[in-house]
């Protein structure tokens, strides 16, 4: 058995044009586009990457893209005060701010700040209110790529009434609404994490299962049961190479391009993987694109709400 590939880019295209008329519309409506402010604090290489993508994905998509930049040494209290300037804009309807924040801002300055941005715009679907409307299965502005897994998985026409899904991490950006939006579409629902007992059984028990804990090829084909939908949503930069040898085969493209670089960009899930599920997202080319796409689809939401459309 070889899984079928469950391709990234295909779907976010398909999101993306889905959004042009909206977005037509919008801009013919109220004179404007849609507007998505990006707040990028320091300069992290792997976030100044991120910001880039999601600009040049809005820009080309018809949405008003602004970048606000705060130096690594600003205090939390500059960027709460900035996060209440564009609360406060008329053009922009969604607010991004680009995780991580730097250390010096403090232990909970993430969700200080989550907390602050107007839940109205809030494209990144953490502030406590959109989560609260997940929970009681109102969704409104759903955390990105829990949102975009859901696009794939109807896309391809994957079953979920009555599947079991299983989902190991329990993050807020990914865990829990990936767990809540799959219990929504009436699948039976385990969240496991670090302290889940018998982890590789409980999992191989899954239709659907989601690896989100950021560890590179930790599930392995004990894991998951023949057949089954992997969806694979991290994203691991490897640079030991016993750990890219243990991945992958000798003389497989992906270790010659560890070789030629020094690194490797792979999963949360084992490449043998492919050997046993039925389908499954690829690392790269699987979630990721799906992420910056359905922030393209939350601004627009957002801007819609907004103007009471």
């Amino acid at each position: 058995m070889t899984a079928r590939l469950l391709d990234g880019p295909t779907v976010a295209a398909a999101i993306r044009q889905a959004a042009q008329p909206e977005i037509a519309a919008f801009t013919a409506a109220r004179g404007r586009p849609p507007g998505l402010a990006i707040v990028l604090v320091g300069d992290d290489p792997a976030s100044e990457i991120y910001v880039g993508s999601k600009m040049k994905s809005g820009a080309e998509a018809g949405l008003r893209v602004d970048l606000e930049r705060l130096p690594a040494t600003a205090s939390i209290e500059a960027l709460l005060a900035l996060v209440a300037r564009l609360n406060a804009s008329d053009a922009h309807d969604g607010i991004l701010v680009q995780a991580p924040l730097p250390q010096a801002m403090g232990r909970h300055a993430a969700q200080r700040v989550f907390d602050a941005i107007d839940p109205a715009k809030d494209v990144d679907g953490f502030h406590p209110h959109n989560a609260g409307l997940l929970v009681q299965g109102r969704p409104h502005l759903v955390p990105c790529t829990p949102a975009g897994v859901m696009v794939m998985l109807d896309h391809y026409g994957i079953p979920l009434a009555g599947s079991r899904a299983v989902v190991i991490g329990r993050s807020d950006i990914v865990g829990k609404p990936m767990a809540m939006l799959l219990l929504r579409r009436d699948a039976t629902v385990t969240i496991c994490h670090s302290k889940t007992p018998d982890l590789a059984a409980t999992a191989a028990s899954a239709d659907i299962l989601v690896a989100a804990l950021g560890r590179p090829g930790f599930v392995t084909r004990e894991f998951v049961k023949p057949g089954a939908t992997v969806v694979d949503v991290g994203i691991n930069r490897v640079t030991d190479r016993a750990l890219a040898q243990s991945l992958f085969e000798p003389g497989s493209p992906r270790l010659a391009g560890f070789e030629k670089r020094g690194s490797v960009v792979v999963g949360d899930v084992h490449p043998a993987v492919a050997a046993v599920a039925g389908a499954l997202t690829p690392v790269p080319g699987g979630v990721g694109p799906l992420t910056v796409a359905m922030l393209m689809q939350n601004t627009v939401t957002a801007a819609k709400t907004r103007a009471g459309i």
